[in-house]
């Protein structure tokens, strides 16, 4: 039996925080032991919603690989590439636009979500509207078999499998219905007591010094509703509590639930507490990145390595589409 074929990416945005190795990365690496992986830097869907500052997408793209690869994400494993170095995605894209009814992308709730909350730049563009095209172009070239996805995202990979059915019909089998992987991503809550995220400036991110990372988790927004140290408190409403569920064991979880709600710590408590475990995970994460940074040639040639493994197999899943369109 052959190995499932994964593909997943992610945009250029920068550095990566904790929301991304415990939303994703962590599931990659597990991810990469059991199926053939291909990893991404999405830059041409970063051009989607940031069309108007390119400048930065090339340096975000080298520290998100050194995230990658210090969250352990093995290139002997996986295959990592940057989408627009392979250019059979931009042909793939064009070719399943020809058949993809208009109705099917304005009805992406992606598309209207992110209209109604980016009001600071012109969306109703033809890129933002067709990206659901070229996420299927770029999962269906490896012929992939699993695509990794929270249960929010059901929805979009759905819209992908109707547009692979409407091209098996139009042309024959050539396509495999990509199947949602349901990961139970952790949840991880910023500073600020939101979905941690760049763009909300509330993000941890991974291998920050030590003197940062005390720094924001010492500052992190707990209970709202508890004002003083003797009032109980609630941990189900707190971003600590939700880090001491990945970082702590059992017994520390456990602590932290009952003393929290009968007043017996502190939040001062709980958050040295979880530094315990935090802190050392992050020096880790910063070591492996220096070492990876001290040796660019190793990432650029690892980089340079993935491309090529990807740009042949792009090629051979063309040379069907092609043929099964009678191109």
């Amino acid at each position: 039996m052959n190995a499932p074929v994964v593909v997943s990416g992610m945009r250029p945005t920068g550095r990566l925080h904790l929301g991304h190795l415990h939303g994703a990365l962590a599931n990659w690496v597990k991810l990469q032991a059991e199926a053939t992986c291909f990893f991404f830097s999405a830059d041409w869907h970063a051009l989607t919603t940031s069309y108007h500052d390119t400048a930065v997408i090339k340096a975000a793209e080298r520290e998100m690989f050194v995230d990658f690869l210090a969250a352990g994400v093995d290139p002997a494993k996986s295959t990592l590439f940057i989408q627009s170095q392979v250019k059979e995605h931009a042909e793939l894209f064009l070719l399943l636009g020809m058949i993809t009814p208009l109705g099917w992308l304005e009805r992406s709730p992606s598309y209207k979500e992110m209209r109604e909350n980016i009001t600071d730049r012109e969306l109703a563009l033809y890129g933002f509207l067709g990206y659901p095209v070229l996420m299927t172009a770029d999962v269906v070239l490896y012929k992939a078999t699993r695509v990794p996805v929270g249960a929010d995202q059901v929805s979009h990979l759905e819209l992908c499998r109707e547009i692979v059915r409407r091209f098996n019909f139009h042309y024959g089998e050539v396509f495999p219905e990509p199947q949602p992987l349901l990961t139970e991503a952790a949840k991880v809550v910023g500073t600020d007591g939101r979905k941690m995220s760049k763009s909300y400036g509330n993000a941890i991110e991974l291998g920050e010094s030590a003197e940062a990372t005390t720094r924001k988790i010492m500052g992190m927004v707990t209970d709202p509703a508890r004002k003083l140290r003797k009032d109980p408190g609630n941990p189900d409403v707190c971003g600590i509590y939700y880090l001491h569920k990945i970082y702590s064991d059992p017994e520390t979880v456990k602590w932290v639930d009952v003393n929290c709600r009968t007043a017996g710590i502190g939040c001062v408590d709980c958050k040295k507490k979880l530094l315990e475990k935090l802190a050392p995970d992050q020096e880790r994460l910063r070591a492996r990145r220096e070492a990876i940074l001290a040796r660019p040639k190793d990432l650029d040639d690892v980089v340079q390595l993935g491309i090529a493994k990807a740009r042949g197999v792009a090629a051979g899943t063309m040379d069907e589409v092609r043929a099964a369109m009678k191109l």
